[in-house]
C-alpha cells in the first residue's frame, strides 16, 4: 500500500513533469509579453466601446491624459473592486484633463451590463481578439492581464503598472500621474 505522502509527491512529480513537457513555464507568461518602452509613442489603437459613438482611438484622446488599464473580465471580484475605485477617484482624474479607459477581452454587452452594475462613467473597450493587449505585453491566453498604463496628451507612454493590487491601485496610478504632471510644468 502507498502511503499518502508518496502519492502527492508522484502527484506533483507528474504534474511538473507534464507542465515541462509542455513547454508551459509560467514565466514565459508572466508578463504577458513585451511591453511597450516608457517615453516612446503608445501604441495606437481602435476599440469598440459601450458609450459614445461606439469607438475610442488613442488618437480620440490627444490633448489629454489618459489611464489605460487592462483587466481580465467584467464581475469579477478583482475587477470590480479596480473599477469602483477608478470610479469612485474618476472626478480627481477628470481635473487633471485625465480620461480613464478600461480594456478587457469582454464583448460590449457585458462592458454595457457592467457599467449599469457598477455605475461606472468611463469606457470600457472591447479587445475581444486581444490585439491591443497584446499590443501592450498585457495579454495571456484567452484574457488581459492586470496592468495600467499612463499615457500623456501627445501620447507617449510615461508609466507602467504591472504588479497591481486592485484596492489600491487606482490611488497609486493617481499619485504617479500628479507627479508626471508637475514634471511636465
Amino acid at each position: 500500500m502507498i502511503s499518502r505522502r508518496t502519492f502527492i509527491t508522484v502527484l506533483f512529480t507528474t504534474c511538473f513533469s507534464l507542465i515541462s513537457w509542455f513547454n508551459f513555464t509560467p514565466t514565459a507568461h508572466a508578463m504577458g509579453g513585451k511591453l511597450p518602452a516608457i517615453n516612446q509613442p503608445a501604441p495606437d489603437f481602435t476599440l469598440p466601446t459601450n458609450t459614445g459613438d461606439g469607438k475610442i482611438s488613442l488618437a480620440d484622446l490627444r490633448g489629454q491624459w489618459v489611464v489605460l488599464y487592462f483587466y481580465p473580465q467584467d464581475f469579477t471580484s478583482g475587477c470590480t473592486i479596480e473599477a469602483r475605485r477608478f470610479q469612485q477617484d474618476l472626478p480627481k482624474y477628470l481635473e487633471k484633463n485625465t480620461q480613464i479607459i478600461g480594456v478587457s477581452a469582454d464583448d460590449i454587452d457585458s462592458h454595457a451590463e457592467f457599467c449599469d452594475s457598477e455605475g461606472l462613467k468611463f469606457p470600457l473597450l472591447a479587445d475581444t481578439n486581444g490585439a491591443v493587449s497584446k499590443a501592450y505585453g498585457s495579454w495571456i491566453g484567452y484574457v488581459s492581464m492586470r496592468h495600467s498604463f499612463i499615457i500623456d496628451p501627445q501620447g507617449i507612454l510615461r508609466d507602467t503598472f504591472v504588479k497591481v493590487n486592485p484596492s489600491i491601485h487606482s490611488a497609486e496610478v493617481f499619485a504617479r500621474l500628479e507627479k508626471l504632471q508637475s514634471a511636465d510644468l
